[in-house]
């Protein structure tokens, strides 16, 4: 396993598990499921949800706005957003 595998491995784990401090926002837990979704399993498939999943059609179109971005760079970023939440 490369490092920046399983760096993301550990922020992911650290994101699914997080207690006290660590409350995102909304917008942020959509960036992180985005982040997520596209080093995982690449660009978004499948058809936009209709207009009455809200919670679905903002997840497709939070995934949509990495679209082709590298695995490599979307797991970078989750760490690098995450290093910079910590941080503050």
């Amino acid at each position: 396993m490369s490092d920046l595998k399983a760096r993301f491995d550990e922020a992911v784990n650290y994101i699914q598990t997080a207690e006290g401090d660590f409350k995102p926002s909304n917008e942020l837990k959509l960036e992180f499921y985005a982040l997520f979704k596209q080093a995982s399993e690449g660009d978004v498939t499948g058809k936009r949800p209709g207009m009455m999943d809200f919670v679905g059609r903002a997840k497709y179109d939070a995934w949509e706005s990495v679209k082709g971005m590298s695995s490599d760079e979307a797991m970078q970023q989750y760490i690098d957003r995450l290093e910079a939440m910590k941080n503050k």
